[in-house]
This record gives C-alpha cells, structure tokens and sequence, in this order.
C-alpha cells in the first residue's frame, strides 16, 4: 500500500477514523474528511503522520453539497482506495419523517457516494488499480421501524456496489460493499448512554438490550476488525472480490 492515497469520507472520529488508521498503518498516505473544524484535526493527523511515517490531511466538506463533494477530490488528488462512510441518521416514524431530513440523507449517505465514484474512477482507470468500498450496514438487509432514511440508503449502496462492479470488471479496480453490524462509535455511545439514563440500566444490561434482536453475542462489533477487513480487501490476495456484500456483524444477517 505504500506510496497509495487513501480517502475515507466520514472519518473525524468513530468507524471512518478506524478505517482510516488502518490504512496509514498499512502505508498509505491518507486524506480524512468530516464536518469537525480543521483545528480540531491537526492532533489526530500529527500523531498518524509520526506513528506510520505517511502523510495525512483533513478536508471540512458538507457532503450535502455537489459542489463540496468536488473540491474534497480535487483537494484529495489521486485517490486510490475510496472509503464512502459519510453517513446522517434521523429518527421518525414514516408519516411525521421530514421531507429534508429524506433529502439530506440521499445527498450524504448515496449521492456522495456516487458522486466521489464518479470523479476518482477515472484516475484508477488510468493507474489500472483501484479499491472502491461502499459502507452499507446490517440495515441494508433488514427493516426496521423509524428509520426509512438509513434502511432505504443502506439498501440502495449495495445496488450502486454492484453496478459498479460491473463497469469496472477487468480493469484492476474492485468495488464492495462492507455491512457492519453495531459498532461502538459516538453515535451508538450516545444513545447507549440514553438509554441507560432513561431505563436507570448498567452499562452491560443497557448493552444487551441494545443490541437485543441484532448481534446474539451481546457484544459491540470492534472497529478495528472492520478497518483489517478494508485493508485485506486492498490486497492482490482480494483482487477477484467485486461487487460483493461483506457483513461484520456476529451472525446478525445471518438470522
């Protein structure tokens, strides 16, 4: 991977920032993106630049924005491996859900995606490589209520994945779709938190109920095992893998 350019959406904190410490520790140079003020990055970057020798930036983009989405890769320059984790969430039942809630979750969680495909594909074609992963979920094969925004989305990545796959076989470039179960990140922290304030639980009960119905093993799938996953799928070892839907959840879409 050394000498390769990395660009995870997504990735001030929480899953994204995990992928992206991966891939600086498999030698790639990386680009980290967010909506946290630039300031507040330069630590994190330092300290990645030092521990692996590579070199690390960080882009402020609303992904919302087409516009955005282009100086984030023109900034990024050459992108080799293409991480799409940005993600919001809104919780609502169906008929109460706002209309720009819907809008913004198909600008940030599949309009971006395909967007930043469209603008890095071209580069890899020319370099004859590249790595393309859409971050799907467990919620990109199950429903589930109150979340219409996330599982259409979710769902809808792993049909961008596949089409994508298609128009880049042969060309030394793979697309896939990696489906995480519930990880431990900011988001989940919070409403973990929640409910074990509302529900006046410890903080194993309040886990369990959690993930009650999702992961049997009662436990928070690591992030880091997510990141080793991305980071295989970059090797020639993983070269024929295209277009494929990869859960790391403990079985949950098995059930």
């Amino acid at each position: 991977m050394k000498g390769k350019t990395a660009l995870v959406t997504g990735s001030s904190d929480g899953l994204g920032l995990a992928m992206g410490k991966g891939l600086a520790a498999a030698g790639c140079h990386l680009v980290l993106h967010g909506l946290a003020a630039p300031e507040s990055m330069q630590q994190t970057c330092d300290e990645l630049m030092r521990a692996h020798d590579v070199e690390v930036r960080y882009v402020h983009a609303d992904l919302s924005d087409v516009d955005q989405i282009g100086r984030l890769i023109k900034t990024a320059g050459p992108v080799d491996v293409l991480v799409n984790n940005a993600v919001v969430r809104h919780f609502s039942p169906l008929e109460d859900f706002p209309t720009a809630c819907w809008d913004q979750a198909l600008a940030v969680n599949l309009t971006a995606a395909f967007r930043a495909i469209q603008l890095v594909l071209p580069g890899m074609r020319e370099r004859q490589w590249g790595r393309i992963f859409n971050l799907s979920s467990a919620y990109g094969a199950r429903g589930i209520a109150n979340r219409i925004d996330y599982v259409t989305t979710k769902t809808a990545l792993l049909g961008l994945t596949r089409a994508v796959a298609v128009e880049t076989q042969g060309q030394g470039i793979t697309c896939n779709a990696v489906c995480p179960g519930s990880v431990l990140t900011p988001n989940i922290e919070g409403r973990l938190t929640a409910l074990m304030a509302q529900k006046q639980l410890d903080r194993e009960t309040a886990t369990r109920e959690f993930l009650q119905g999702k992961q049997a093993t009662g436990r928070f799938v690591e992030a880091s095992h997510v990141a080793d996953l991305i980071v295989y799928l970059c090797s020639e070892s993983a070269g024929s893998i295209t277009g494929a839907t990869l859960p790391v959840d403990d079985g949950w879409m098995a059930g």
